[in-house]
């Protein structure tokens, strides 16, 4: 077998990837899916960290937040994302799979605060480390804190795990004629508004010459086809 591309990965989830074919909420089949990937990413001897999202059960600018002040919706979403990683977190016991939750909020009786050097020890020791909670911040992504965490554990790229297996020149659910790019660059993905990230995630990975590969996290095996550098997803490259 191949050799792993990469030593150190960040796994970018969004909530809604826990859903399944589900309107709301957690998929145990699914979780269960995804976490039997993470898996054998691990087995390779790679380190794993993962930023979970919340759409699945609230998020700030959802209809459900219309109305709300602001910050106390995305607060309120937050708190969604430590639920799905704690949610992750057992699935992952249940395999055998040693993880720790790291919480951007101070939740102590569930979760660790997030402190960068345990972070990193904790990759160092094969565990899968989950960040929780975004940035801890109103008013940034998801995205924004895979981003981030992925640039303060020195990850060698961030994947972000979406319905879709890749980047198209247009939506391929409209557009059956869309071709997926195999590459781009960070400055043509922001130039071509192609939502790869929100643009503040993106500008941070570029400042910081952090790759970003988008894949399906649906499809069977690519998240073990893009750790061994197999043509899987969209690379975006410095």
């Amino acid at each position: 077998m191949s050799a792993p591309a990469y030593k150190r990965i960040l796994l970018k989830l969004s909530g809604e990837a826990l859903m399944g074919e589900d309107s709301y909420g957690i998929n145990r089949a699914t979780i269960e899916r995804i976490v039997a990937e993470i898996k054998e990413v691990v087995d390779l001897g790679v380190e794993v960290g993962v930023v979970i999202g919340g759409g699945n059960i609230f998020r700030g600018v959802a209809p459900a937040a219309a109305g709300m002040d602001r910050a106390t919706a995305d607060y309120m979403g937050m708190m969604a994302t430590v639920m799905n990683a704690l949610a992750l977190q057992d699935a992952m016991r249940q395999i055998g799979l040693v993880s720790r939750v790291q919480s951007a909020l101070t939740i102590e009786q569930v979760a660790e605060p997030y402190i960068r050097g345990k972070a990193i020890r904790y990759l160092e020791e094969g565990r899968v480390v989950i960040f929780g909670a975004g940035t801890g911040n109103p008013f940034f992504t998801t995205d924004t804190a895979a981003a981030l965490r992925g640039m303060e554990i020195n990850a060698d790229i961030v994947l972000k795990a979406t319905k879709v297996d890749g980047v198209y020149t247009d939506d391929p659910k409209t557009h059956p004629d869309a071709m997926r790019y195999k590459t781009l660059t960070f400055d043509e993905a922001i130039i071509r508004n192609l939502k790869v990230m929100d643009a503040t995630a993106l500008t941070l990975c570029r400042d910081q010459k952090l790759p970003i590969c988008v894949f399906s996290i649906f499809k069977q095996g690519a998240l073990k086809r893009v750790v061994l550098g197999e043509d899987e997803g969209t690379s975006v490259l410095p």
